[in-house]
């Protein structure tokens, strides 16, 4: 039934109050116990009970005020918030009437011992602590009933019509959170069957109905225009299929993460969630070899660069769930920094944690954390990433990117760690930027010094690479850039309607990232499976539609042309590279042609003077005779090709 505007206005001003003052509770309660005092006395004097001295009354009231005054203080029953009156609220009132009866019955017995009079009747002071204890409580109850149902209709436009996909134990456990949570979220419409294709059964008084039809269709039968998958049985293909179709007919989708305690009502009613992009994934989860990965890093020391990067930040919180011996942080970003030590010290692992300031280009810095703490295993994953950047700034490109990861490399090598592993990206397979070609030079560095020590037969560090592509919601990923052209309403700005890229979790990726760096054996490139190639034009409609909103109609999407340096599609093998299969499924070694060190590195101390000259042309020329294939795109180095 629809509540009137000027109803609805009044229910939210009582709603915006938050709480009433202690005293003033306390000050109704005591008046409840005044009141409740008279109720008895009527009630015997009614039935012609009265053994009681009139000049005793006065005090006996006081002596009932004063005792009851007492117990509130101690059992703190006017402290609470009224209108989340819970059974504990109910059982300090219950303990704190049965105190002020026993202490009472006890005082009026000692007088009646010494005096041989009786304060009051035993009788009358039951009755009237029963009826305190009854209008205390009740007082609570009404306070909380009305303000539910103030907060029911002040909300009942703004409730989440739901139905609940799914009718075994995980449902259930979804709907009586959803009915038991204050303030109210949802409103629960029904359950959708998916094992039945008619059915005329309910579920807590609430309809169930058999999967007959399309999904949407039968949530808008339920009259709802949401629907919540509580449905553990569905493969990731059925859960993506029915996402999308929702979608289509602008159904929000919402779902409750599988490590949640079922148990636990707050809990399960907190943690429904809006569906994420991640979730449509065409992917299946990865595994990983977790007992090889352990045996490598339990008890080591670690060390992990651009540790306060997207990417870095989560090897640093993975592989703390080993529990190394020493978990070395290296990052130039302070705040960033700051913050992942403050949450990783909170954790179980039982790592020490060592958080440094520095930058990879600075040489005798990165040489006294290697001669301080001799790490075992080195994650190389500080970098710049962005595109358009490091094409306006290609000596930054060359400083960090390449001589950063030589200068790791290198001192792997002289403080004799077992292993390297180096976080590389899909932008270095024929390169058309900056960027791509930086980290195909560092690379190529990485896989020389790897095959000379081979050839040498004298070292034990195993230099390792692992590539892959776009990372959702890493720092520079186009979902936290169109996230927040969605909050500010549009537009959404794509560079190019036909533009494709591949896309993983950043847990997958460096789930990925430890286990190829636990089974290489030094020199490889692995690269990982990215599953399908999605297009962004595709990824931008499913986010707008994820938050509810319909593309062009509520968020514009706007194409904005290629950046310079930007590929409409990006690879992860070279022209002349092959793959060889690993043990595990979506990790591949890729076949790369082995450059000569001597060369590599000599061309390296050329760009390093080159970039620290600032002669952006020539560095640039430079690198394209390090990496042949290097081609720019929309860039003025084009012009160099």
């Amino acid at each position: 039934m629809p509540v009137p505007n000027n109803l609805q206005k009044n229910f939210s001003y009582l709603r915006s109050i938050q709480y009433l003052p202690r005293w003033i509770i306390f000050s109704i309660d005591i008046f409840i116990v005044i009141f409740s005092a008279l109720i008895g006395y009527f009630i015997l004097d009614g039935i012609g009970i009265n053994i009681q001295n009139t000049h005793f009354v006065p005090y006996n009231l006081i002596l009932l005020i004063g005792i009851h005054i007492f117990y509130f203080w101690l059992f703190k029953t006017f402290t609470g918030v009224i209108r989340h009156t819970t059974l504990n609220d109910a059982t300090k009132l219950f303990f704190s009437e049965l105190s002020c009866f026993v202490t009472l019955y006890i005082i009026n017995t000692l007088f009646y011992v010494i005096y041989d009079i009786k304060l009051f009747l035993n009788t009358r002071l039951l009755i009237t602590v029963a009826i305190s204890f009854f209008l205390l409580l009740l007082f609570r109850l009404f306070v909380k009933t009305t303000f539910d149902f103030f907060s029911h209709y002040s909300q009942q436009n703004h409730f989440i019509n739901t139905v609940i996909y799914g009718s075994g134990e995980r449902a259930i456990a979804i709907a009586n959170a959803i009915i038991a949570e204050v303030p109210k979220k949802y409103k629960l419409k029904g359950f959708i069957n998916p094992n039945a294709k008619n059915s005329f059964n309910r579920i807590l008084n609430l309809p169930v109905i058999g999967k007959s039809r399309k999904i949407p269709v039968l949530v808008r039968v339920l009259g709802a225009n949401s629907v919540i998958i509580a449905d553990e049985t569905l493969s990731k293909d059925e859960k993506i299929d029915l996402i999308e179709d929702c979608l289509k007919y602008n159904i929000k989708v919402y779902n409750l993460p599988g490590i949640t305690d079922i148990n636990n009502q707050k809990k399960v009613a907190s943690n429904i969630r809006k569906i994420k992009i991640e979730d449509l994934l065409e992917r299946k989860p990865i595994q990983i070899n977790n007992t090889q990965i352990s045996h490598q890093i339990k008890d080591k020391v670690i060390l992990v660069s651009g540790a306060a990067g997207s990417i870095g930040s989560e090897i640093v919180w993975q592989v703390a769930n080993f529990n190394p011996k020493k978990l070395i942080l290296v990052d130039q970003a302070e705040t960033p920094l700051h913050q992942i030590s403050l949450e990783i010290t909170k954790s179980n692992t039982t790592a020490e944690i060592i958080c440094i300031i520095a930058d990879v280009r600075n040489y005798d810095c990165l040489e006294k954390i290697f001669s301080d703490y001799t790490p075992d295993i080195v994650y190389h994953a500080a970098a710049y990433k962005h595109v358009p950047l490091m094409e306006m700034n290609p000596q930054q490109a060359i400083f960090t990117n390449v001589l950063g990861s030589k200068y790791m490399a290198d001192l792997s090598l002289k403080y004799k760690a077992e292993r390297f592993v180096m976080v590389s990206t899909d932008k270095a397979v024929n390169p058309s930027n900056v960027m791509g070609a930086s980290k195909r030079i560092a690379e190529k560095y990485v896989q020389s010094l790897a095959q000379k020590l081979k050839n040498e037969s004298g070292n034990t560090t195993k230099y390792i690479t692992t590539r892959f592509g776009n990372v959702l919601g890493s720092n520079g990923s186009v979902v936290p850039l169109f996230t927040k052209q969605i909050e500010n309403g549009g537009p959404i700005t794509i560079t190019h309607p036909d533009i494709i890229r591949y896309f993983m979790t950043i847990p997958e990726a460096c789930q990925l990232v430890l286990e190829a760096g636990s089974m290489g054996n030094g020199g490889e490139i692995y690269i990982f499976d990215m599953g399908k190639p999605v297009k962004i034009i595709d990824l931008a409609t499913k986010m707008i539609k994820l938050a509810g909103l319909e593309p062009e109609k509520d968020i514009e999407i706007k194409v904005v042309g290629l950046r310079p340096g930007e590929k409409l599609y990006e690879e992860l093998l070279n022209d002349s590279s092959t793959t060889l299969p690993t043990h595990h499924e979506k990790i591949m070694i890729a076949q790369d042609i082995h450059e000569d060190y001597e060369f590599i590195s000599s061309q390296i101390e050329d760009l390093k003077k080159l970039a620290a000259s600032f002669l952006v042309i020539d560095t640039v020329a430079t690198m394209k005779k390090i990496v042949p294939e290097f081609k720019s795109l929309n860039s003025e180095f084009d012009k160099l090709d």
